[in-house]
């Protein structure tokens, strides 16, 4: 009989720090429909006040991103993911104290805004350290595999978190939901304590955007991809509805599917292949998924086209960091990683407003044409690449 073989413990580490970046990440999707539901309806303000409290977490994380690397690099991963998770519960406590019901209007405004600024800056410095912790306990030659996970915490919170946050408003009210924002981040900080730290690594420091110099490649092809992924999440339920089709609804469930099946079937490609390769095969599904939504006769070849979407969306993220690890050394790692999920946060920012403005002209099925072109340059830059890698053997 062959021996059994042990479970790998740095495996099961990572695994336990995924489940605290999904608790955390919870807070973020829980509260995205919930806060603006409270500021229109609970606060009595205009929609354009809601759409800002949501949108400047995510402007924040972007912002962020460079400085929570950096921090990463300095003190290590463990030390900056607990106080991103610290950062995390503070924020839940500033969006719980502005919910009070004799505070005037204003002023609770101005604390949602703070908690909120304070919610993407918990996200960045959360993130960064646990991609750089993982990566750190797992070793280099497995970041590919790293990645994979950490996209399957994020979007597993956002698939569950959508709903959940709805039905705890509905019970609890915006109060209740901001105590459980703030509970699950320090669950997560508990069930982390017991992992143990990888040491910053020593070396020279440079600048974030030297950083960025190396590494803008394959951040660029991650924003690309990053389109088809807003533009479905955007605007797939109106695209239905303008048509008249059923199930309009199914369009992130579809997206959803694919991308979870695909990392966890085949999260291990990029350190077994190499990420340009898996990137090409990534960017081409994609690009077929966006021109098939495009150029759909019928809803059931427009939720297919959402499947090939999320299939050829969820592996490029862990296939082009796979590659970002590779170009700098350890001692960079964190900024590296920071300034690479800049890229795709920029992209999911910019394409709703963008593509909107076409969708106001065009129809909505145009924004799919335009993901289809973005996957498609994204395909092209990683082909280029490619040569340039053989080019120089």
């Amino acid at each position: 009989m062959p021996a059994i073989q042990r479970p790998d413990p740095a495996y099961r580490r990572v695994v336990a720090l995924t489940a605290a970046l999904f608790l955390s990440y919870l807070t973020v999707a829980i509260s995205l429909s919930a806060v603006t539901i409270h500021v229109v309806q609970g606060l009595g303000l205009d929609n354009a006040y809601g759409g800002l409290a949501v949108g400047i977490a995510f402007l924040s994380t972007i912002l962020t991103r460079g400085w929570a690397g950096a921090l990463a690099d300095r003190i290590g991963g463990k030390l900056c993911m607990q106080r991103g998770l610290i950062i995390y519960a503070a924020a839940g406590l500033i969006c719980l104290s502005a919910s009070w019901s004799d505070l005037p209007v204003i002023p609770s405004y101005e604390l949602l805004i703070i908690g909120r600024l304070l919610l993407g800056l918990g996200e960045s410095v959360a993130m960064v350290g646990m991609i750089t912790w993982a990566i750190g306990l797992m070793g280099q030659a497995r970041s590919g595999k790293v990645m994979s996970l950490v996209g399957i915490g994020l979007y597993g919170a956002f698939a569950v978190g959508g709903p959940l946050g709805l039905a705890l408003l509905d019970r609890f009210g915006f109060r209740g939901l901001m105590i459980v924002c703030t509970g699950l981040p320090i669950v997560g900080l508990i069930a982390i304590s017991w992992i143990p730290a990888v040491a910053p690594q020593p070396g020279h420091r440079e600048s974030f955007w030297r950083i960025i110099g190396r590494i803008w490649r394959p951040g660029a092809a991650v924003g690309l991809q990053g389109v088809g992924f807003a533009a479905l999440g955007a605007f797939f339920s109106l695209y239905f509805l303008s048509r008249g089709w059923p199930y309009a609804g199914l369009g992130l469930t579809f997206f959803g599917v694919g991308f979870v099946l695909v990392r966890l079937l085949f999260g291990h490609m990029p350190d077994r292949f190499g990420g340009l390769r898996i990137a090409v095969v990534s960017l081409a599904v994609e690009a077929v998924g966006q021109y098939l939504l495009w150029l759909a006769p019928g809803p059931s070849s427009a939720l297919i086209g959402a499947l090939l979407t999320g299939v050829g969306c969820s592996m490029v993220f862990p296939a082009m960091g796979s590659e970002v690890v590779k170009q700098v050394p350890a001692h960079l790692r964190g900024t590296a990683v920071g300034g690479f999920a800049a890229f795709q946060d920029l992209a999911y920012g910019a394409t709703g407003p963008i593509v909107g403005l076409l969708a106001d002209v065009r129809g909505y099925a145009s924004v799919f044409m335009i993901g289809g072109l973005s996957a498609t340059l994204g395909l092209l830059l990683v082909l280029s690449m490619r040569r340039n890698n053989q080019s120089r053997r």
